[in-house]
């Protein structure tokens, strides 16, 4: 499974625990976090780069500044409405390691 769609995944499962967990659903929060965990297990693995079975702050922001800059088709320091909608359609080579 890409890497990317791992992350995507993981993001949305994390986005809508935190959605839920404000409402008076708690079977519904605990289904939809606990379907998150796999995806979540799986980013650990990508963003550890040390193997100690821990994301530090260093290891965080170097996967998301990598995850940025291979979103930012054009490569000025920002994405906008088409970097962001063309993920969904053409994605690209390479992940990170």
């Amino acid at each position: 499974m890409p890497k990317r769609r791992i992350f995507v995944w993981t993001m949305e499962a994390v986005f809508a625990a935190g959605i839920v967990a404000g409402t008076a659903i708690a079977a519904d929060n605990t289904q939809k976090v606990d379907a998150g965990i796999p995806a979540t297990k799986q980013l650990l693995l990508l963003m550890d780069t040390d193997r100690n079975g821990k994301v530090s702050k260093q290891e965080f922001m170097n996967f998301m500044e990598a995850e940025f800059n291979r979103l930012d088709i054009n490569h000025d320091g920002e994405l906008d409405v088409h970097e962001l909608t063309q993920l969904q359609v053409r994605p690209k080579g390479g992940y990170h390691r």
